[in-house]
């Protein structure tokens, strides 16, 4: 047994969380979200740049097409969650007084909760022709 003096609880150190308890769960899924966007945007630029010069309709029926749509959609979403957990991130740090903290993170929340749904209701639009 080791006679190092913790400062979190045994359960804590169970768990790997800090004081905060959620502190460590946020910075893993920022970093999470960050290894997934790797593949994912190189994904979409990929498919960006192949649509350039194409007229509507390919454009359409190429984003219209399943594997093209869950890779969109898998983006979106780990693109907006990671957006939201960043300016998070910013927020807490930064804005001091409580109303305003309050207010920017609430504004964040339905901020990135309208893009995410923007992006997934177009992206289910093309793909399953609403």
């Amino acid at each position: 047994m080791s006679n190092h003096k913790s400062l979190r609880t045994p359960l804590g150190r169970v768990r790997h969380l800090g004081a905060a308890r959620s502190g460590t769960k946020h910075f893993w899924h920022q970093r999470l979200t960050s290894v997934a966007l790797i593949p994912l945007s190189i994904a979409a630029i990929l498919l960006v740049v192949s649509l350039l010069g194409r007229n509507h309709a390919a454009v359409v029926q190429i984003l219209g097409s399943s594997p093209v749509a869950i890779v969109m959609l898998l983006f979106v979403i780990t693109a907006v969650y990671h957006m939201w957990l960043g300016m998070q991130t910013i927020i807490e740090d930064y804005v001091h007084e409580e109303l305003p903290k309050v207010a920017t993170l609430m504004a964040n929340t339905f901020f990135s909760f309208a893009v995410g749904l923007a992006a997934v209701f177009a992206i289910l639009k093309l793909s399953f022709g609403l």
